[in-house]
């Protein structure tokens, strides 16, 4: 009996050594520059360029990759200017059914939960209640263009956000000519 306390004790202190142990950090580092990366200052002097400072501001007039300028600022100024001048940069030939069905599905996932398949403001966030007041396109006072559908999709108006970071330039402008052949068929009707 004496053996069987004994074997117990010896568990039981290797239970409470095992517990008090932190996993979440390695006890010996075979690599320690693995686990602990060396840092570098930003702002270090540099004999690299001319001020002296390694980080460098980029030169005037470049544009990042990936980045294309847009001109209209997001303000109500820029909102009734892009309605008024901006159109869609892709030839009108090139607007074919294939590049409104992917405008179509595009929609279908970013815009149709709260304006509706239709374009009609009856989206499944509005039947829900959820949200209220999506107006139809085509609302009389509405008289959006293809530029003021482009620019809140790039900026938001009023409730609805930014789907900059979601849809980029050329995904934004097969929504935009979606969004008009819906406004078309509610005109229609």
């Amino acid at each position: 009996m004496k053996v069987f306390g004994k074997i117990g004790m010896v568990l039981g202190v290797a239970a409470i050594v095992a517990s008090c142990h932190d996993k979440r950090s390695p006890n010996y580092q075979f690599m320690p520059d693995m686990y602990e990366p060396i840092s570098y200052e930003t702002y270090q002097e540099s004999s690299a360029f001319r001020n002296g400072i390694s980080a460098q501001l980029p030169v005037e007039g470049t544009v990042a990759r990936g980045h294309i300028p847009y001109e209209y600022p997001n303000t109500l100024e820029g909102y009734a200017a892009a309605k008024e001048n901006l159109t869609n940069p892709t030839p009108a030939e090139e607007i074919t059914d294939e590049y409104l069905n992917e405008g179509k599905q595009l929609y279908g996932i970013y815009c149709a939960v709260c304006h509706g398949d239709k374009g009609d403001g009856q989206g499944i966030l509005v039947e829900r209640e959820k949200l209220l007041g999506i107006p139809s396109y085509d609302d009389a006072g509405r008289a959006i263009t293809a530029g003021s559908i482009y620019h809140v999709i790039r900026y938001g108006l009023n409730a609805m956000g930014s789907y900059a970071n979601q849809v980029n330039e050329e995904e934004r402008w097969k929504v935009t000519e979606y969004v008009l052949t819906l406004k078309q068929d509610l005109e229609s009707k």
